[in-house]
């Protein structure tokens, strides 16, 4: 096949390409692969160097955790499961983390008078959680009180303004 000269047939763009990979490759009928060499270091090959020894799986996964960003997710769920350990056993039995999104983590508590006692403890509890769990991300808490039953919805629902005084 005879090669297409670049200066006659300037108006084809597969002849400007096949002059641009002539130029790059020399024209050879077989492109050979650049093989990209890694940068190894002397004591890698070697079978007592350094960097050969054995890991404990504990900083296996400790690395592997970190470097697929897991860290806050796996400290998130470790605290939701040892928040019995975090508050206090008599503080746990009245209250439970429901979850944690965008750095707030969200308590139900059993009475209006727990969930107040736990705003006040917010600043103990938030120091336990900065000190044991600083992966977890946690900026603030959020108590709520026991869910009331509402009449807005339902079968005994009254349009309007609602149940009103009838006296006149």
């Amino acid at each position: 096949m005879a090669e297409p000269d670049a200066d006659s047939d300037r108006g084809s763009e597969s002849a400007r390409v096949y002059v641009r990979f002539k130029e790059l490759f020399g024209g050879h009928k077989h492109y050979a692969r650049s093989k990209r060499s890694r940068k190894t270091d002397a004591a890698e090959s070697v079978p007592f160097g350094l960097g050969r020894d054995p890991k404990g799986v504990g900083d296996v996964l400790g690395a592997l955790t970190s470097q697929l960003g897991w860290d806050s997710p796996l400290a998130q769920s470790e605290l939701v499961s040892n928040w019995t350990e975090l508050a206090g056993e008599e503080t746990a039995n009245h209250s439970s983390p429901v979850g944690i999104e965008n750095g707030v983590l969200t308590v139900q508590c059993e009475s209006t008078a727990w969930a107040t006692q736990l705003r006040l403890m917010r600043v103990d509890i938030m120091t336990h959680i900065a000190v044991r769990y600083p992966e977890a991300g946690i900026e603030s808490i959020r108590f709520l009180g026991p869910n009331v039953p509402t009449f807005k919805r339902g079968p005994r629902s009254v349009q309007g303004r609602g149940v009103r005084d009838t006296y006149g």
